[in-house]
């Protein structure tokens, strides 16, 4: 309880610092200020969030509190798929009610969910369109994970990382990773980094007040 108290201080703060990096200001960049004003902060209601609400219910993710997710994150993983419309999901990590948004926003997506590397099975020519790595208790398994997906990305794929600012060995990871020369745009939103290999685009860090 301890650490959701502190994570939540954390946000709260965070979010008074990045007040300037709110709804895209200061964003030149046409591929970037769309992200962050159509996808990022889009408000509308999509019919599913109503459908996936009752579906969490439904399955007991309601009441398996240390499972829920952050209904913003899931959110916003639901319209990061559709927007990028993507053929296969990766979903390493804790379980979580992620699943159902992820899978949502995609049905006829390809979708693999793995705990550990263990069950991470990947064919060779298979292309990793979207990873969402989840468990910020073990960075270094989302680390060896990105490793091998980064290996099938194409310019069109997308990694998500949950909690690069929860906690020292996260934010390390999210440095790691948004350095990686494989890696091109990044986005940081406290509670999910985001990482794009279209590396036809200026390699840039933005920061956003999610």
């Amino acid at each position: 309880m301890w650490n959701k108290i502190w994570i939540g201080v954390k946000r709260l703060f965070t979010r008074v610092a990045r007040f300037r990096h709110r709804c895209g200001y200061g964003v030149h960049s046409p591929f970037a200020f769309g992200l962050i004003t159509d996808v990022i902060y889009e408000k509308d209601a999509y019919y599913a969030y109503g459908e996936l609400k009752t579906k969490q219910k439904k399955e007991g993710w309601q009441q398996q509190s240390w499972l829920k997710g952050n209904k913003r994150v899931n959110r916003l993983l639901f319209r990061l798929v559709n927007r990028t419309q993507p053929g296969k999901i990766i979903l390493v990590g804790q379980p979580s009610d992620a699943v159902l948004y992820l899978q949502a926003a995609k049905p006829s997506a390809d979708f693999l969910y793995a705990v550990d590397l263990s069950g991470l099975f990947l064919d060779a020519d298979v292309p990793v369109d979207f990873l969402y790595l989840d468990d910020v208790s073990h960075p270094k398994m989302l680390e060896e994970a990105f490793n091998v997906c980064a290996r099938r990305a194409t310019p069109n794929s997308l990694f998500v990382v949950r909690g690069i600012g929860y906690t020292g060995p996260m934010k390390q990871l999210w440095r790691r990773l948004a350095d990686d020369t494989r890696v091109g745009v990044t986005f940081d939103l406290f509670d999910v980094g985001l990482l794009f290999f279209d590396r036809s685009k200026i390699k840039q860090s933005y920061v956003v007040n999610f």
